[in-house]
């Protein structure tokens, strides 16, 4: 063997080529293997000779004669003329041999290369690339093999199809046609197609039967491989054979194997019959024309007569004369005789009846394979590989003895040494890591044997050296595949899987590949910019396998080819976002293969878990409400991160996680320093975990488990929250646009003929061009976020978290009462208040998008948290974190949300909010009024309107009719409600109607056309802009105002007694009394505007309502209130109202009556306080309320030393719980009585009564 390395080999290669042949022997020693001997035998044992036909066969080589479809090697021939016995002697050696021997003779010239006639896929190609129009097609695969080489983990070509060699004489049927093809355009060619000759011939007389034992042949464990053929899928009929040489013989003496691409013309002048087979191959007279079908449709007896016939049988001849003559007709037709140029090529399978496949021009380069001396010898040994496991396939029982076994065990090895030396280039020119890889294009393919790339692993893995020079190359192609892949067709999935293979495979309990990728310097690259989110993303090893988006941020090619059609149907979109759902989901998967190797094998899993954390942390500002989106990852690589993160957390058991690993001293999770807490300060949780660690800290070492669970929950912070945030302010800005656009086409009859009839113009066609981007990146949206199956697993993962929260709240989960203890655990108060938040966040997504989600079985741990949650409001230390929860309850509610009326009535019905709830959400109501931000006054308007929607629907459930009543007759907290209601009540509807007026006042105006047109331009755009502001406020406050006077109207006709009390009483009349002026009063015109429900105002119902509270509290305190009145109460007023419902039959005729008695009860106290009227203006200041200047009837002593008036102080009280002139805590508790102040003053009105009478 060294002696013909030296031979054929430079100095330097073959120094190199015997040191890695005794690594790889050495290698063969320790896995135990010895020399074949087979000695001449009888029976069904194999011989000596047959055992050498086989080699031969699947080597294709012949060492007797020269001949067309073999190698004639001419040292193995002259070693059996001298000594024949000791070419027997050992297998394995003479394997070395014949394979050395053909890739030595691989690197002499084209022209002088016997091998070049057996390539079997590097020069079809390269001749299809030098066609003007043909298309290279990469056919799926159907299932693995059976091959006895199957490995425990999936490969490469694992599926069933015959060998590029072999051939069937049955011509395919129309079944063929249900065969899935794909295409890919190859780079523009350099020569004309028209030079293509040797088309095949149609079927030989002389074919053997279809059903003959030699009908049928075995099947190979591969992919189908390329496919070249029109881009257009026009199909020709086969033309005859030219009479001229064979396209690839262009050896003297080695005529082409039967099965090699054969050529049709470009241009045929018949058309393939409907339902025909795909062209057929030329064959010898004797065994007639055969054509290629996919394994899966055929049978598997063999199709020799012995399991070990020689290669030649069946194989051997020449065409007949009647092929040749018509050859040469159609070759002078044609223009082809001899060239190497093809119109259709096809390599082990047909072009099919299937008509024309798509054309994918953005990855022909990804499919290439590279014309040169590399690639002969890589598919030469490929096919070598191939063609044993369909000699396993074709004689199992004959293959499985043991000498056989061996043989063709010893057959693979050394085809996997001797590839792994043409990738290193030891054969030819010595290779760089930074060079390309010859296996890429295969891999990329699925264009291997299966258990190639497994083998090669396993024989070069222990030679780090070897090892990496091999696969470095390997994964760097992958790496620069998977950047340039796009959604916008299936491709970007093949780098994945293949990745995903060569991580999977393992030997013992060793990933070879895995530890190899997680030493590559680009693994987890040092941040250098404050860009580090983008940056992890464009430079480390696993950002370009994790990038591929569905986004139209992410990726433009998505947009553009699926939702870039003049019209999107809600069917279409709907169609094409579960296709691309199905093939994110494709390719997530094949990333958890990755990620999943990686952390399975322990060299590597700190590394796994190092860039897991490291994603987290350098994308931290993506949680930011305003993120610099150039700063961190894409939206896209950010769900795919937290699909596998999900995947990988579907196991782990809550008992498991260690609730405290966030303040671990090794926690890999780097939290902002300013990250606000559930319930503490920055210096209350540094002050319990100094605490907390003291001498002997209490923290174990982190596990997997934990560290997983945290990562996950760290991931959806940073990837569907933001997500639907973006989406949310897209809609909004749709919305926003879709009003401008209308607002622009409804006033273009006032604006057409103006100067900036241009600008609007111009305007117009900008908002509907940025409008239709916009809503063709929500469709892709759609599909990236809307995706059931991916929301299910975000809630399934909720639900765990919420388990763990109520674990912390209290221990006896899930046996929780409430109240809860207090005192807030340390170390829920300290955790990060977005652990609730997002969950809130993200429920309140569902609910308004995808509510289907909703009921799944962590459904009743939401519900149980949202309830304690609610009931507790004293563990969360933020009030708008509250608010949150509250709307989440609000917008479950059937009245807003149909479709999650169950999720409410489980709420409503569950056994620990029947008696806390509502006493929970009344006290909120009060609270809100103070929340510390600078928008708390229009914010708490909003929160209420949520709260006062769910006590609506409570208020018809019976279960809490028994606490509404308890909370009515307890007194204090019921009437600071009361008292709230009517503060929001007055500032409500007095806004809201005062922004009718303005309506009505420009509507007016603008009706009267002469006056409108004689205004300037500017003043009338700054009319028109308040209008829309007016007509903004209105809809919004009236809707707020209507809901909180359905709760009065709801609550005065249950109890009346809280309402008359001193200090509501009189208040709650004077906001009736004012709003009855505005709605019946002289300048009650003044509300009538156009379309009055466009802003929600009903006025009838509203005066309806208003009239039933004055009679739900008919009672002699109440009509006292309201003759106090002097400002808003008027006898013409209520008898206005009066006339105004019975004209517009608002109440009937009992009610009128009873509101009639009413009145006159009033003006009878009126007439009664006139005569009896004192006046007490010089009562001495001492007298006085410091606050509203009146007479005090009931003086107190504040805590600072203040007296005031009790009514005034309650009042006061109501609103704010706070001493009116230093703003310290003050409770009606700490009010003292003045007795002997109080009998001046009472003393004092009496001298006064007397001296007035």
């Amino acid at each position: 063997m060294e002696s013909l390395v030296k031979k054929a080999c430079p100095r330097w290669m073959w120094i190199r080529v015997l040191k890695i042949w005794k690594l790889m022997k050495m290698t063969e020693e320790k896995k135990g293997a010895s020399a074949i001997r087979l000695e001449p035998s009888s029976g069904s044992e194999v011989s000596e000779e047959q055992a050498l036909q086989l080699v031969c066969k699947i080597f294709r080589v012949s060492w007797k004669d020269r001949d067309r479809d073999v190698i004639f090697l001419s040292s193995l021939s002259a070693q059996f003329k001298q000594n024949p016995k000791e070419v027997f002697s050992d297998f394995k050696d003479l394997i070395g041999q014949i394979l050395m021997e053909v890739l030595m003779m691989s690197t002499q010239t084209r022209d002088e290369n016997p091998f070049a006639s057996l390539t079997a896929t590097s020069q079809p190609i390269a001749a299809a690339a030098r066609s003007p129009d043909r298309n290279l097609m990469l056919n799926t695969g159907s299932n693995p093999g059976t091959s006895p080489m199957f490995c425990s983990v999936g490969s490469f070509g694992a599926s069933s199809l015959s060998s590029l060699y072999e051939t069937s004489p049955a011509p395919s049927t129309s079944v063929w046609s249900s065969v899935p093809m794909m295409s890919l355009p190859l780079a523009p060619p350099s020569r004309a197609a028209s030079q293509a000759s040797a088309p095949p011939a149609s079927l030989s007389p002389h074919g053997a039967a279809a059903g003959t034992p030699a009908g049928s042949q075995p099947s190979s464990p591969r992919y189908r491989p390329y496919t070249v053929t029109h881009p257009w899928g026009s199909s020709s009929s086969p033309a005859p054979r030219s009479s001229g040489s064979s396209v690839l013989s262009s050896s003297p003496g080695l005529p082409m194997p039967a099965s090699s691409p054969q050529a049709v013309p470009a241009s045929s002048s018949r058309q393939r019959p409907t339902g025909a087979g795909p062209p057929l191959l030329s064959s010898s007279p004797g065994v007639g024309a055969v054509s290629r079908r996919p394994s899966s449709l055929r049978s598997s007896p063999s199709m020799y007569d012995s399991p070990f016939s020689f290669l030649f049988l069946a194989l051997s001849g020449d065409s007949s004369d009647e092929d040749g003559e018509e050859d040469d007709d159609d070759g002078d037709d044609e223009g082809g005789g001899g060239g190497d140029e093809f119109s259709c090529v096809q390599f082990g399978s047909s072009l099919g009846a299937s008509g024309g496949a798509s054309t994918w021009d953005s990855y022909s380069d990804h499919f290439t394979i590279e014309t040169c001396k590399e690639t002969d010898m890589l598919n030469y040994l490929i096919e070598c590989f191939d063609r044993v496991g369909i000699e396993e396939k074709k004689a199992p029982k004959m293959c499985s003895q043991p000498a056989v076994s061996q043989l063709l065990s010893n057959i693979r090895s050394q085809c996997i040494s001797h590839t792994a030396l043409v990738l290193q280039g030891s054969l030819t020119q010595p290779r760089s890591l930074q060079q390309p890889s010859f296996l890429v294009p295969y891999m990329l393919c699925r264009n291997l044997p299966y258990g190639f790339i497994q083998e090669l692993v396993r024989t070069t893995h222990q030679d780090e050296e070897v090892f990496k020079q091999i696969f470095i190359p390997i994964l760097q192609g992958l790496a620069l595949a998977a950047k340039e892949c796009s959604l916008d067709s299936d491709y970007f999935k093949y780098p994945l899987m293949a990745l995903g293979e060569l991580c999977e495979t393992k030997f013992g309990k060793t990933h070879p590949v895995c530890n190899l990728v997680a030493s590559l310097p680009l693994w987890l690259p040092k941040s250098l910019s404050p860009g580090s989110g983008r940056e992890l993303q464009r430079l480390s090893y696993l950002g370009a396998f994790f990038s591929f988006s569905v986004f139209a941020e992410d990726d433009a090619k998505v947009v553009e080819k699926y939702f870039s059609g003049p019209a999107i149907t809600l069917e279409n979109t709907r169609v094409v976002s579960q296709s691309l759902q199905h093939y994110l989901e494709l390719g997530r998967q094949e990333l958890f293969k990755i990620l999943h190797s990686i952390l399975l094998n322990g060299e590597t899993r700190e590394a796994a878990l190092g860039y897991m954390a490291a994603v987290v942390n350098a994308n931290m500002k993506k949680a930011q409400m305003q993120t610099d989106d150039r700063l961190v990852s894409t939206d896209g690589l950010m769900l795919n991160f937290l699909w596998v993160l999900q995947q990988l957390s579907t196991k782990i058991k809550l008992e498991t996680v260690d609730p405290t690993y966030i303040f671990h001293p090794r926690c890999r999770i780097t939290l902002p320093s300013d990250e606000t807490r559930v319930n503490a300060t920055m210096e209350d949780v540094n002050d319990w975990l100094t605490e907390l660690y003291g001498d002997q800290p209490p923290f174990s070492e982190p596990k997997f488990p934990t560290e997983c669970f945290f990562l996950t929950l760290h991931a959806h912070h940073l990837s569907i929250l933001p997500g639907c945030r973006r989406y949310i302010r897209r809609l909004r800005a749709i919305r926003e646009l879709n009003r401008t656009v209308e607002d622009l086409k409804n006033n273009e009859s006032q604006w057409k003929d103006s100067p900036l009839a241009a600008r609007h113009r111009e305007m117009l066609k900008r908002c509907k061009t940025q409008l239709k981007k916009l809503v063709r990146c929500k469709a892709c949206a759609d599909a990236g976020l809307l995706d059931e199956g991916f929301l299910r697993r975000c809630l399934h993962f909720y639900g765990l978290l919420i388990q763990l929260l109520l674990r912390i709240l209290d221990p006896a989960y899930p046996a929780v009462t409430l109240p809860l203890s207090s005192d807030v655990p340390k170390v829920f108060a300290a955790l990060p208040e977005f652990y609730v938040e997002d969950v809130a966040e993200f429920l309140f997504f569902i609910v308004q998008y995808s509510p289907q989600v909703l009921y799944e079985p962590c459904t009743q741990d939401i519900v149980m948290f949202l309830v304690v949650m609610l009931c507790n409001q004293n563990y969360i230390r933020n009030p708008y974190l509250v608010a949150k929860l509250v709307e989440v309850m609000f917008m479950t509610n059937p009245a807003v949300q149909p479709r999650t009326q169950k999720f409410f009535e489980m709420i409503e019905n569950h056994p620990l909010s029947t008696k806390l709830l509502v006493p929970s959400l009344m006290k909120f109501y009060t609270d809100v009024e103070h929340t510390g931000a600078t928008s708390e006054f229009y914010d708490k308007f909003t929160i209420r309107y949520h709260i006062s929607t769910i006590f609506k629907s409570l208020w018809q459930n019976i279960a809490h009719h028994g606490t509404f009543m308890e909370e009515f007759n307890s007194g204090k907290q019921f009437v600071r409600y009361i008292n709230m209601l009517i503060n929001d009540t007055t500032f409500l509807l007095d806004e809201s109607l005062e922004s009718l007026k303005r309506i009505h006042e420009v509507q007016e105006e603008m009706k009267n056309k002469e006056q409108w047109d004689q205004l300037p331009r500017d003043q009338q755009q700054a009319r028109q802009s308040q209008l829309a502001q007016d007509e903004r406020v209105s809809r919004s406050y009236l809707a707020l105002a209507t809901e909180t006077v359905d709760m009065f109207h709801i609550l005065t006709k249950q109890v009346q007694k809280p309402f008359l009390r001193p200090e509501l009483g009189p208040r709650l009349a004077a906001m009736l009394n004012f709003n009855l002026q505005q709605l019946c009063g002289p300048k009650c015109r003044d509300l009538k505007v156009e379309n009055p429900e466009k802003y929600g105002f009903e006025p009838k119902k509203l005066l309806d309502q208003l009239t039933d509270i004055y009679l739900q509290l008919d009672c002699a305190r109440f009509a006292k209130a309201i003759a106090d009145d002097q400002r808003s109460y008027s006898k013409e007023l209520f008898e206005e109202v009066i006339s105004k419902m019975r004209k517009a039959g608002i109440k009937s005729t009992i009610a009128i009556e009873k509101f009639k008695l009413l009145a006159e009860k009033v003006e009878e106290i009126v007439a009664k306080n006139a005569r009896a009227e004192i006046d007490y203006s010089d009562a001495p200041d001492e007298f006085r309320d410091p606050l509203m200047d009146t007479l005090m009837t009931d003086p107190v002593r504040l805590p600072s030393g203040t007296i005031m008036d009790r009514s005034i102080i309650l009042r006061h009280l109501l609103n704010s719980p706070t001493d009116p002139f230093n703003r310290q805590t003050l409770t009606e508790s700490m009010l003292e009585p003045v007795p002997e102040l109080k009998e001046q003053i009472h003393a004092w009105m009496r001298e006064k009564q007397n001296n007035d009478h």
